[in-house]
């Protein structure tokens, strides 16, 4: 029997991040999802066709301060997102992750829900800086993509 999309879209996420194996990076489950909904509905998003979600589209909103100790390396992702303070006003957007099934690739989806959540979130706080620690040729064109569609700049983790 045929793998869900969902089950496609688990298993993807597995082979690009292999978060089991890394401690620092964040590990995305209920109640990680739930934190981010209150830190801003638009952190998560998701396209479906119908069949189940072909693109998850994840963004956390944070402080400069914060986004500038990520990218000198001296906290992690999971101490990003711990350290992220609720009910503040955001100036960084972290662009944690963007997951497409390969059959819906190149067709600007992942772009597309981004560019709405940086819209939506940007009507509730002063986005400066989008920032990413990028694992594929792929999150690296996509972050110039929405580096040339915003008028924010996109720092890159080096490591």
């Amino acid at each position: 029997m045929a793998k869900s999309n969902f089950e496609r879209m688990l298993q993807l996420a597995d082979e690009v991040f292999a978060v089991k194996n890394d401690p620092a990076q964040l590990d995305i489950n209920q109640e990680v999802l739930e934190r981010l909904m209150r830190i801003h509905p638009a952190t998560v998003q998701e396209y479906n066709y119908g069949n189940g979600p072909v693109a998850w589209v994840l963004l956390i909103p944070t402080t400069l301060e914060i986004m500038q100790q990520f990218l000198d390396d001296t906290i992690s992702e999971k101490e990003l997102f711990d350290q992220t303070p609720l009910a503040t006003k955001y100036e960084a957007l972290y662009l944690c992750s963007a997951l497409v099934l390969q059959e819906y690739r190149r067709k600007g989806i992942a772009k597309q829900l981004t560019l709405q959540a940086i819209e939506s979130i940007g009507k509730d706080h002063p986005l400066k800086a989008l920032f990413v620690w990028t694992f594929s040729k792929e999150g690296d064109l996509g972050a110039e993509a929405l580096a040339r569609s915003t008028a924010l700049t996109v720092h890159k983790r080096s490591k």
